[in-house]
């Protein structure tokens, strides 16, 4: 069953949809950009993340006619989606990014020189299909594929078909309590691959007030990192460029490889819950050292980053920002660092297309001796409003100003709540659809998992 918005659980203290009212198709946000939603340090907020796949032009702008094409019935496409393809927000496709963005999100009291870590709780599967489009023009092998004719030239949104973009259709399966993708491969049956799903952009507005910033963009910002490490359990940190971060989420996965050959993952839309805690300096220091640009954090890796429209230098710039990190926070000698990461460290490429190269380089937390971070879990306990773009008289998770995270402790499994009982009175928990404005809804719940694949 689909998770439409605002159904099933909401994990975290605040709720935020994707509407024509909250998303940006295409673009970042800038130091100009609007917040739709205002949370305090420490605060968990969860979202419905919207795919770009099944609505963009050359689908047709039309969900429910695209992915009927592969058998998806109306009850399985998302409400939100739907408004979005069916809005006037503009885009121009070829030309804008294509992606739908959500938020920002201003966090209260961050300031530029701030870091703010983003706690990635957990990653929901909205859907029960995914899907991976090879467009003209577009990824590693352009020219190569797709082996179709070239677009026409009056293609558009109302004869779809001639921009003729070749579309790989992906059912999700659960097996054994895992999720994979499933898609055929000819007379051998189906091919089945793990998903590993990760929010693919994940940003603070860049300090520029006139210039739109694409959503396939990257730098000290964060933006499009498409990194499969990012899942459930893995901190990133961006560092604040403007007053209240404006930090906004789009691109979702279910699978990623690196290098993104063909210019688009397995998409599919996601409910993310995250944590966004604002670390002073002092705090930023214990975390990264001297580090000051976005780095991840998982159980068992430090991973830094590098961007550049060459792939080579934004490895480069991974490997400059690794030895940063391993002087000023493991306290090696910077000939020692470059020594270690020749022999132990894995390099690899997010993106490999689009003049936005992105590289990573992997350290194994455990060659240095270091306790894995302790596993993020929800708060518990809970109520439902709706606030508007501040809501001061609401208490954050943890105080501002400190590190939230909790102890270790396993996520207990919550009870799922029958449908009919969303938004019934009386029911144990409410969750409140706004009406189309910049308004944000608010939702907290007790710890737990929803499991919208069947």
């Amino acid at each position: 069953m689909a998770l439409q918005p605002g159904r099933g659980k909401i994990e975290g203290r605040h709720y935020l949809p994707s509407t024509p009212e909250t998303i940006s198709w295409g673009a970042l946000p800038n130091a100009r950009t609007r917040p739709v939603l205002s949370v305090d340090s420490g605060t968990t907020v969860t979202i419905d993340t919207v795919s770009q796949e099944g609505i963009l032009e050359d689908q047709g702008r039309d969900p429910d006619a695209f992915l009927g094409g592969f058998g998806v019935v109306p009850s399985e496409v998302l409400e939100d989606a739907r408004a979005i393809a069916a809005s006037g927000v503009p885009h121009r496709f070829g030309t804008d990014g294509s992606d739908v963005v959500t938020g920002p999100i201003h966090v209260r009291g961050a300031i530029p020189g701030d870091m703010l870590r983003i706690d990635i709780l957990t990653l929901h599967p909205r859907a029960r299909y995914g899907v991976i489009s090879t467009r003209h023009g577009a990824g590693l092998l352009a020219g190569e594929f797709p082996e179709t004719p070239a677009p026409a030239p009056d293609a558009d949104a109302r004869r779809w078909q001639g921009y003729r973009t070749v579309t790989s259709f992906c059912a999700v399966e659960r097996r054994r309590g895992r999720l994979f993708g499933a898609m055929p491969s000819g007379s051998q049956g189906r091919i089945r691959f793990p998903l590993n799903p990760c929010l693919g952009i994940m940003a603070v507005a860049a300090d520029v007030t006139d210039d739109a910033i694409t959503s396939r963009s990257t730098g000290a910002f964060g933006g499009a990192l498409d990194c499969r490490e990012l899942g459930p359990g893995a901190h990133l940190y961006l560092p604040v460029q403007v007053a209240g971060a404006l930090f906004a989420v789009g691109d979702p996965h279910y699978s990623v490889g690196d290098g993104m050959i063909g210019a688009t993952a397995l998409e599919g839309p996601l409910r993310a819950t995250l944590r966004l805690v604002t670390l002073r300096d002092a705090a930023a220091t214990a975390a990264l050292g001297a580090l000051r640009e976005p780095f991840i954090e998982t159980e068992e890796l430090w991973i830094t980053t590098g961007f550049d429209p060459d792939p080579r230098e934004a490895v480069r710039r991974a490997a400059r920002a690794a030895v940063r990190f391993l002087q000023t926070r493991g306290g090696l000698q910077r000939a020692d660092a470059v020594g270690y990461l020749a022999a132990a460290a894995d390099f690899g490429i997010g993106r490999l297309t689009d003049g936005h190269g992105t590289g990573f380089c992997r350290i194994r937390r455990s060659d240095f001796n270091e306790p894995a971070p302790v596993k993020s879990r929800l708060p518990r306990g809970g109520f439902a409003r709706i606030v508007g773009a501040s809501d001061s008289d609401s208490a954050p998770d943890s105080p501002p100003d400190s590190d939230p995270t909790p102890e270790a402790e396993s996520m207990p499994e919550a009870e799922s709540m029958p449908e009919a009982e969303v938004g019934r009175p009386g029911a144990d928990r409410q969750i409140i659809v706004p009406e189309p404005t910049h308004e944000a809804v608010t939702a907290a719940g007790q710890a737990g998992t929803d499991e919208p694949v069947t």
